[in-house]
Parts: structure tokens; sequence; C-alpha cells
């Protein structure tokens, strides 16, 4: 990188950082450090809890998506908008009402302590985890920029959100989501336009949507009733409904984000604010990751989107020689091995036949690079003329030439990933996270290169930030509960700030690359959301039924939501965010009939 994008990278770093930590010096009271002092008005909600969500992994991840299935993605949030009634109608009143720090303190009043830690505990884990990943995913990019060990990385960004969140908590959580949100909007806005520029040397915007849309790739709407498919219309409704009223109903990232605002109309009028901008967004970020596919049709992408396994791969031929020389049979066998490969390939037409038949991966790369690249620039080329032309029937055929083309890509990738596998065992061959900002690296300009990478640390700090504030404060008000002064629940709440920080930075040493990271993390949350969110339902719709029953009922439920994703049923991780408190309740209730004499904390 040229020194003007690191300046632009760590300045921008540096100043939100130092102003996160000088703006809330004195934040130190429990009702400012715990819950923001309950003073935003609704657009400092609103930027808050869109912060809150907008993690490294949304850019990362999200034009990653967009390039390889397209804007179905966008179906995820169509819930969004009727969770967001319930909660300005049901959860927030109650919260403001009840004068509560955390949501799962609500669960206390509302049932027991048993319940309460419950909640809490779950949330403690499934956000936990989450945490980790929203740090190991802004670590993935410093370490191919700056060729970091991964771990040494991680830490790196671990400690600067440790650092301004354990100094001001909340307020300083809500104060930097401002500025961060500014650079996001900023870089978002920057890397959709110059995309579309870059794609005007071969084709026009409406051409690359038709284009788009010919491949498949603008298809937002699934309406199959298929529970193994992950985006349709129906999970998009249902499941995402109740995800999106999980998480920002019940979930203390986002809770104590609408907390600080100064009343309750000010906190419901910032969800909305949220809701009206949230699925465009996705729909923004994934549209851009659909140009960049456009993009790569007229120019050569790589093989294998991270570099750094490309480069070992490159790396291993000569550290084999320095192995023969020590082992001479062992060489000969891993040479005799090499070529048998390289001749299947050669002989299945999956890659050329190179002057070094030993090296199977050479070829690939090389195929990839020389012959199919060009023949998916040659049927774009073709496409775009004979569409320009008026030949619709011509276009149509080019374009299934383009599709065939582009599945021989898909082949010739699944090879080289097959090959790394062999080769590095250790190496993870999934990268799909890396489409992104491998564009970025290789075509955005200097400086455009330092605001993007400042875009997607300025993602991960804020949602991190938020994690991090949350855990603390659960853990101080819910789980170790105690009688503390006001300066000794502060005192606490930083030190559960800095343990979760350093536990956070040990998960995420334990994650290699998901399918996806975006789906990793819906995944962990679809694992305990439902659960949680049973809970609340209970607790606001079902007065009659105690805390027992609903303890007995949430434990029965988690184990049983548990089994089904660990087992061989196909069922997609939406649906569990259906199929969880649909279950709670109806065992909670039937509990409830069963041991009448066990209600408690009834209110």
């Amino acid at each position: 990188m040229h020194g003007l994008d690191w300046l632009i990278l760590f300045g921008t770093l540096g100043l939100i950082v130092g102003y996160g930590v000088w703006r809330t010096r004195g934040a130190k009271d429990s009702n400012a450090y715990l819950r923001g002092g309950k003073s935003d008005g609704w657009w400092s909600v609103g930027l808050s809890v869109m912060a809150t969500q907008a993690s490294a992994i949304t850019f990362l991840s999200t034009p990653g998506q967009g390039y390889l299935d397209g804007i179905g993605f966008v179906q995820f949030y169509f819930g969004l908008p009727l969770a967001m009634v319930v909660i300005n109608r049901v959860f927030i009143p109650l919260y403001y009402k009840w004068n509560v720090f955390t949501a799962y303190e609500f669960i206390g009043k509302r049932f027991d302590g048993r319940a309460r830690l419950l909640t809490a505990g779950l949330f403690l884990i499934q956000r936990g985890l989450a945490a980790g990943i929203t740090i190991y995913a802004p670590s993935i990019i410093l370490s191919k920029v700056l060729h970091w060990p991964l771990s040494w990385t991680c830490v790196f960004i671990g400690a600067l959100v440790i650092l301004y969140t354990t100094s001001g908590g909340a307020k300083a959580v809500g104060v930097t989501h401002k500025q961060q949100m500014a650079v996001i909007f900023g870089g978002l806005f920057v890397a959709f336009g110059l995309v579309v520029w870059y794609l005007r040397a071969n084709i026009g915007f409406v051409e690359s949507l038709q284009l788009a849309h010919g491949l498949g790739k603008l298809d937002v709407i699934d309406t199959s009733f298929d529970p193994s498919n992950k985006y349709t219309l129906w999970s998009g409704l249902l499941g995402g409904f109740f995800l999106q009223l999980a998480y920002f109903g019940t979930d203390q990232s986002q809770v104590q984000r609408y907390l600080s605002g100064r009343d309750v109309e000010q906190a419901k009028r910032g969800l909305w604010m949220n809701a009206l901008l949230k699925i465009p967004m996705q729909f923004f970020i994934l549209l851009t990751g659909v140009l960049v596919f456009v993009f790569y049709l007229f120019n050569p992408a790589p093989v294998h989107w991270n570099s750094a396994n490309v480069e070992r791969m490159a790396a291993e031929p000569q550290r084999r020689g320095e192995m023969q020389e020590m082992n001479r049979d062992d060489a000969t066998t891993q040479r005799e091995r090499n070529a048998s490969v390289a001749l299947e390939l050669v002989q299945s037409k999956r890659i050329v036949d190179t002057p070094d038949r030993s090296n199977a991966v050479a070829g690939t790369l090389s195929v990839m690079q020389a012959q199919n690249a060009a023949v998916i620039r040659s049927e774009a080329q073709q496409w775009v003329a004979l569409e320009r032309a008026g030949s619709e029937d011509s276009a149509r055929e080019s374009l299934a030439d383009l599709k065939r083309a582009l599945k021989s890509d898909a082949l010739l990738r699944d090879d080289f990933r097959a090959e790394v596998k062999a080769t590095l065992p250790a190496a993870e061959t999934n990268d799909k996270d890396y489409i992104f900002i491998t564009f970025i690296m290789d075509h955005m300009p200097i400086g455009i290169i330092g605001l993007l990478l400042a875009m997607i640390f300025s993602a991960g700090m804020s949602s991190t930030s938020a994690e991090l504030s949350a855990l603390a404060t659960t853990s101080v008000v819910d789980v170790v509960r105690k009688e503390r002064t006001d300066s000794e629940q502060v005192r606490a709440t930083k030190w559960a700030t800095v343990l979760f920080g350093l536990l956070a930075l040990a998960f995420a040493a334990l994650f290699s690359l998901f399918e996806n990271l975006i789906q990793a993390v819906n995944i962990i949350g679809s694992l305990f959301y439902g659960t949680i969110l049973g809970i609340f339902l209970v607790a606001f719709f079902l007065k009659r039924i105690g805390g027992t029953a609903v303890f007995i009922a949430g434990l029965i439920t988690q184990c049983a939501i548990l089994i089904v994703h660990f087992s061989e049923l196909e069922i997609a991780f939406l649906w569990y965010n259906l199929l969880a408190p649909a279950l709670l309740v109806g065992l909670a209730a039937l509990i409830e009939l069963v041991l009448p004499r066990a209600r408690t904390g009834n209110t």
C-alpha cells in the first residue's frame, strides 16, 4: 500500500479511538457508563443501532455473497419492518416503564432469578462467540495487507476496541458510532461509484444490470417452500421476522443502544430510522458485489481469492526441492504423485499440458489466467455487442455460452481449492470472504484503498465495542449480582469489559472461515435467539405462566435446537427462529398446566 493509504487508515482509526476516550472521560456514573446517559436523540439512536449491526463482516462477506449468489440474500431482512412494529409497541414501552439497565433485568422482574440467569447466560454465550467473529473478520484484512500473523492482527484490533470501550462504556460506544457511520457511508458510496466508473470501459451501468440479471444475479424473490433453502421469501418474512424480533428486542447489544434515548419516543424513532434504511443499505452492498462480478467478466480474476494461499502454493515446489535433498526416496514418491495428478487433469481437459507437468497447481493457475478468463471476457464482450446491435436471439445464445464458461471457471476454482488442501492441509481453502478485499487491493486508486480499509475497520470496531459493552453490562447486572456503590458498579463493568475482550480474542483464535462469515454470525444467532425470544414472548403476552415453567421449557427448547442443528435434518437455520419460540411457548404452557403449584414469578 502507498504511504497515503496508511496515513488515511491509521489516522482515521486513531482519531476515532482518541475522540471516544477524550469525549467520554467524564463517564463516571453507572447511568452513563452502563446505559449511555439516556440523553440521545432519535437520529443518534438510529445511527448507533445501525453501527452495531454494520460489522466488518457486512463489508467483507456481503459483497462476496452478492458476487457469488446475487442479491437474494436481501430477503433475509424482509421481516425487519414487521419486527420493528412489535418492538416499538411492546418491548420499548415496557423497558422504559421498568427503568431497566438490561433486557434480562426485565425477565428477572417478570419471572424469577433462574429465568433471568438463563436468558442472560444464553446471550453471553451467543454474543461472546459472535464478538470473536467480529474481531476475526477485520483481522483477515490486516493480515493480508501487512502479512502479519492472523493471531497478532486479532490482538491489534481487539486492543483498540477494548481501550475506548473500557474508558467510556456505553457512552463511548454511542459517541464513536457517529464518526464510524460517517466513514462507513462515505466509503460505501465511493466504492460503488468507482465500480460503476471502471465498468464503463466495457459496458454501461444499465447493460451491467441486464447482464447480471441474465446470469441470475438479480433474482430477488424466491417463493419456494424448500426448508433447506436458506434465503426465500418465506424464510425471510417468518424466520427473519423472529430473528430480527429477537435481535432488536432481546439482544442487549441492541437494547442498550435504544435505552440511551432520552425518552420512549426518541427510542422508537431511532428504530424506525433503522428499519427504513437497513434493507436499502444491504441491497446496495449486495449490488456492489454483483457489479464486482460483472467487472471480473471483463478483467482477469484470480484463480483463488486468498492470495496468501497462492503465494504458499507457489513456494511449495522450492520447499519440496529442499526436502528432496534430505530424502530422495520421499521426493521421488512426491514427484510421481504430482505427475499423476497433472496427467489426470490434462487428460480430463481441466488444465493445459504445461512444460512442468509435475506441478498440477501451476497448470491449473495457467489455464485459469490464460484461457478461461479470456473465454469469459470474449463471451461477455460478444454479448454486449449483440445486445447493442439488437440481435436478441444471438445475444441469448452468447449468454448461454457465457454461462458454460462460468461453470468451467467454477470447476477450475474447485480443483485449485482441492490442490491447496492436498498440498497445504492446514490452510483454509474457503476464499469467499476475500473477494471484495482482493478487488479493493488490486484495483482501487491510492488513497481510496486507505478509505475503504478504514470503512471496514470502523464497522468492525463499531459492532465489537457495542458487543463488549453489552456483555460486560449483562454479566455485572444480571449474572454476578451483588450490592455495589455506583463507583463500584462502574469499576466492575470496566473489568468485565476487559475480560470479555480477552475472551473474544480467544474465540477469534478458534475461528477459521465458515462458508461465509455473515452466515456464520447469523447461524450462531439463530441457535440461541429463538429460545431467548420465546422467554420474552411468554413474559409479554402470557401472564399466567410463571418462572418455573418458562425455565424448564427454555432448557428443553435450547437442547432441542442444538440437536436439530447438529443432526442430519436439512432445515435452514432461519427457521430455528420460528421453531424455538413456538416450541418454548407450547412447552411452557403445558408445564404450567402439569405443575400448577410451581407458578412463581408472576407479576
